[in-house]
């Protein structure tokens, strides 16, 4: 619909193919480009569930009509008004009522997640406010996909109605910023966030991590049960997001809204390394490897499709962990993102190890890259597996050696034209994200999918107000 979007404002008639499913989707990424009555012709059913026998007869009964009735007569509407409802100011009250009034109020406005939210009554707002030196009607970006302002003040309100503290403003702004990220124009390696995308049948869920002095000075969680709903901070900046990508953004769940992650996942808490174990083994915090300098307070968005179940990993060598970190993170797991990395040329998993994992790897002379160079040259998949991915999930068949051929992706997708030769996963080693966060005492770690260009890691600096300290210990 975007790329439709765009030749139509150059004058140029489109029709775009949608399947039934997704015709409400549609609809209103037409009106985010500003066109409500680009032009669709309905594919019945759901394509890629069909036979070639069926998608030959919907082709020749269906599609072929809806095109050419699509580009001969005028949308349905297209020449009428439609009714603009006008957006509450910043100090408008829109409601008044006892908390489970204002709750079943905002719950059926679809401004809640469906728990309880804090009333972001004026008063608590400002509480918000006075930890940053930045004026409430600042505008950051215009968001999709209802082309919403993202303000100061509405950054606040959403931080009062997930349950953050008043302190953790200077963080959720970052946040803010990070998901803001449009990258370079024309640059399929620095897309930016694409935050438009959050809403696709993927359903993936944006993944916050935090490093820094920060993390101490809010109290996060990066011990034992890191990634556990508990810890204030951890889980309510999560919840921040998602409320944020909801109430300002315009990505919500019921049919027709903006939201059609088709099966979804649950909102994941924020996470934070363990920066002081990571100084003692002698590696650099993440942030570092994201380009900046240890110390620095930054927040990391990332998109998040899947989660590995834990993977337990045992020896007195690094090779014998690494071993199995490969075959059940990287050969089980990852290997279903090589799609991505050959058809958006990003791809951008995260390695969570648990500290005693990682101390084993550094006691060993590890690296960070060279455990980034150990994944990339071992996990491995096989060029029909990513083909036959690819059909299953876009109903179009695509042909490496092809896009070989074009100078589209690297000749080592091709050196044979055998479809069980084996293929690498990742782009390069440099894609792989590797943080030490979780039980010290235990064996364990993580791996987590990233969604190719959709969402890559977007790294912003936190900027802390004046007289930060004196702020924090006066909220205590």
């Amino acid at each position: 619909m975007r790329v439709s979007a765009a030749i139509e404002k150059c004058g140029i008639p489109t029709v775009s193919l949608i399947i039934t499913g997704f015709l409400a989707q549609a609809s209103l990424v037409a009106k985010s480009q500003g066109l409500k009555d680009l032009r669709i012709a309905e594919y019945p059913g759901t394509m890629m569930t069909d036979s070639m026998e069926q998608l030959i007869e919907k082709v020749d009964t269906a599609l072929v009509e809806n095109v050419i009735n699509s580009l001969t007569t005028m949308p349905e509407g297209a020449e009428g008004k439609e009714e603009v409802i006008a957006e509450p100011k910043p100090r408008d009250i829109v409601y008044k009522g006892d908390l489970r009034q204002v709750n079943d109020y905002f719950y059926k406005k679809l401004w809640t997640d469906g728990l309880p939210i804090v009333p972001p009554t004026i008063e608590e707002v400002e509480k918000f406010l006075s930890f940053t030196d930045r004026l409430p009607d600042e505008v950051i970006a215009i968001l999709p996909h209802e082309n919403r302002e993202a303000t100061i003040w509405n950054i606040a309100v959403n931080g009062v109605m997930a349950g953050c503290r008043p302190e953790y403003m200077p963080v959720l702004l970052a946040v803010v910023e990070a998901i803001s990220d449009t990258g370079e124009p024309g640059n399929p390696k620095n897309a930016g966030f694409r935050v438009q995308d959050v809403g696709t049948t993927p359903g993936w869920e944006p993944l916050i991590i935090i490093n820094g002095p920060i993390i101490k000075d809010l109290d996060f969680n990066y011990g034992q049960g890191a990634l556990r709903f508990g810890r204030q901070a951890n889980t309510s900046i999560g919840r921040f997001l998602k409320l944020f990508l909801r109430n300002v953004c315009g990505f919500r769940i019921p049919p027709g809204m903006g939201d059609k992650g088709s099966i979804g996942q649950s909102m994941n808490v924020a996470i934070a390394e363990n920066e002081d174990f990571v100084k003692n083994i002698g590696w650099q915090p993440y942030s570092v490897d994201r380009g900046f300098d240890a110390g620095e307070n930054t927040v990391t968005v990332m998109s998040s499709v899947a989660i590995s179940f834990p993977i337990y990993s045992s020896g007195s060598t690094a090779i014998e962990h690494l071993e199995t970190l490969v075959e059940m993170i990287g050969r089980r797991l990852w290997r279903f993102g090589a799609v991505w990395a050959v058809s958006t040329l990003r791809y951008e998993p995260l390695l969570m190890l648990g500290p005693a994992v990682a101390e084993i790897l550094a006691k060993d002379g590890w690296t960070k890259e060279a455990i980034r160079e150990y994944f990339f040259k071992n996990v491995r998949t096989t060029a029909f597996e990513t083909e036959k991915h690819f059909m299953d999930f876009n109903g179009i068949y695509m042909d490496l050696c092809d896009r070989v051929k074009k100078g589209q992706i690297s000749p080592d997708y091709c050196e044979c034209d055998d479809p069980q030769r084996e293929i690498k996963v990742l782009p390069d080693p440099q894609s792989i994200q590797i943080i030490v966060s979780g039980d010290p005492s235990r064996n364990q770690s993580k791996g987590f999918v990233q969604s190719g260009y959709l969402g890559p890691p977007t790294t912003k600096k936190i900027v802390l107000p004046d007289n930060w300290k004196q702020r924090l210990q006066e909220a205590k």
